[in-house]
């Protein structure tokens, strides 16, 4: 989901800026004056993904000319709702932003963050870190700040049989890969450390992040982990052909393309296209999708990302075991939920048509559904968004019943669940419930999906207490970052976060001047059972 950009970056001679050798080229950054900062942005970490590229995972990329220009951002990749001339197929960039002069021998803790966006939106010029890099210089724990591009949509996951046995599935998460082995490769030269990376990443950002800490992937890449409101088992496809006519929408929506849509070899033709017939064909498949995500991550098989059900790889220990912290917002699922809700009987066939019944079979689904619509009964009072009594905001109280379901399957219950297996593991890890109250936004969509944003970036002025909230919550990251636990005791003065142990369930709740301590145990019965049955409640 596309966010409004933080920062607009003011234009000047990009030869003025400041310097820095990468290897034998001259990269002329960007001073933020008012901030003491550097920026250096666009730098290419891999090959164009055009032509032969396309479909395939990324290249690295060296730069070879004398001197490049990082003085802004890259392009972003295709996507849906924005003008093509801030788009192109060759947008897999990174950017660095640091504090102003620091030697390359600082070895500064770097926070490289992954953008959200449904696997088909968002971009790394949405995200400046400003505030975070300036906060973390005035605490006295400087950071480095990364962040960059992958691509998405069917570019990025394509799906389907085809793209299954060419081993294309996931490419996106390739380039995510490599833009982490960059920063292992030339994170040195900024001042950075390499060995002190924590990535941290919002919905499909923190998805991914959670599917790459499945396996190996990340060893030697990251040494600590944030999950703002999204997990491993989040969101997944749980077989190669469930959105086979996904693909073939968008390959018949490639004119060059059309008459290969339904045979085993598109791939060679969408290779050979033209660039700028492309982008149509990127959003065309969205009209006619039964999903509202149809470029997910997808299993892959052996020696993919996702050989199995995150939650199956959990329960045998089959992830990186390096601490984290991960949380969700109160009201996750109103974003989620469709506001013409009215019935129980189009809940329940939503919830049917949406989970799994390959995995334990159309009896069990039915069964598990029915037992999930008695847990969350049509009571407004218990709906989501939560705290609103028996207001419904004009809707149907079904409504926030079914916000409260879906953000429970897709988000809380996933949270608690992955905690509770790192407890056993002995991973070190701490929770968060963000409930602040929007001021601005519809009210039917409570303390949504995406509200933590402009706290962690800083870009929320008023009220008043939600800057000092904003502030606080900075802190809380960078101290983690910076040395692997939220109470640095640096900074603003602020409540203790307790770990999260077997023996201690409790999280952080942010909410202006009252945040502290709860305990993790909000809709316990309801969380309890889908957590019970996680492999039903994988979203496909």
């Amino acid at each position: 989901m596309v966010q409004t950009p933080l920062l607009a970056l003011p234009l000047v001679s990009w030869l003025a800026g400041p310097q820095i050798q990468l290897g034998n080229t001259t990269l002329y950054g960007r001073s933020l004056s008012d901030s003491g900062l550097e920026f250096y942005g666009g730098i290419p970490y891999a090959e164009p993904p055009l032509g032969d590229l396309r479909l395939r995972p990324p290249v690295p990329k060296a730069l070879d000319v004398p001197s490049f220009d990082a003085s802004d951002f890259g392009l972003m990749c295709y996507q849906r709702d924005l003008p093509a001339e801030v788009m192109s197929e060759d947008c897999l960039t990174i950017n660095v932003l640091r504090p102003a002069g620091i030697s390359s021998d600082a070895s500064v803790p770097v926070m490289a963050w992954v953008h959200g966006g449904g696997f088909d939106q968002g971009s790394a010029s949405e995200y400046n870190g400003t505030a975070i890099v300036a906060q973390s210089v005035a605490r006295g724990t400087p950071v480095i700040y990364v962040n960059f591009n992958y691509r998405l949509g069917p570019l990025g996951f394509p799906q389907g049989r085809e793209a299954a046995e060419k081993r294309a599935l996931n490419v996106g998460l390739r380039d995510m890969v490599l833009a982490l082995n960059w920063i292992q490769d030339n994170i040195g030269v900024f001042g950075g450390d390499k060995a002190k990376v924590t990535i941290f990443g919002e919905s499909a950002g923190a998805i991914a992040l959670g599917t790459l800490m499945l396996g190996d992937t990340l060893d030697g890449l990251a040494r600590a982990a944030i999950f703002q409101s999204g997990s491993a088992a989040s969101t997944i496809s749980v077989d190669t052909l469930d959105r086979e006519a996904d693909w073939h929408h968008f390959v018949t929506a490639i004119p060059a393309c059309s008459m290969t849509a339904w045979t085993r070899d598109t791939f060679s033709c969408i290779r050979a296209a033209d660039t700028s017939s492309l982008l149509p064909a990127v959003v065309a498949p969205l009209a006619l999708s039964k999903q509202i995500f149809p470029w997910d991550n997808t299993i892959d098989g052996p020696g993919g990302f996702l050989p199995d059900l995150p939650s199956r790889l959990w329960e045998r220990g089959l992830f990186a075991k390096i601490p984290f912290i991960s949380g969700n917002n109160l009201d996750e699922g109103t974003l989620l939920t469709h506001p013409w809700v009215n019935s129980t009987e189009m809940l329940r066939e939503t919830l049917i048509a949406n989970y799994t019944p390959a995995l334990m079979g159309e009896r069990a689904l039915n069964e598990s559904v029915e037992r999930l619509l008695d847990l969350y009964p049509n009571v407004p009072a218990l709906g989501s968004p939560f705290r609103t009594g028996n207001e419904t905001f004009g809707l149907s109280s079904h409504f926030k019943r079914g916000c409260a379901i879906l953000g429970d399957t897709i988000f809380h219950a996933q949270r608690r669940k992955f905690s509770a297996v790192a407890n056993r593991f002995g991973v070190k890890n701490w929770g968060y419930l963000f409930s602040d109250p929007p001021t601005t936004g519809p009210a039917f969509q409570g303390v949504a999906h995406l509200a933590e944003l402009p706290y962690i970036f800083g870009t929320i002025d008023t009220p008043s207490y939600a800057k000092e909230l904003s502030n606080l919550m900075i802190d809380y990251w960078v101290s983690f970052a910076t040395s692997l636990d939220p109470n640095d005791g640096k900074g603003l003065r602020r409540p203790v976060w307790p770990e999260l142990t077997r023996r201690n369930q409790v999280l952080i709740e942010f909410i202006g001047n009252n945040t502290g301590v709860i305990p993790d145990n909000y809709r316990a019965e309801q969380i309890d059972f889908i957590m019970g049955n996680l492999p039903v409640f994988q979203a496909r």
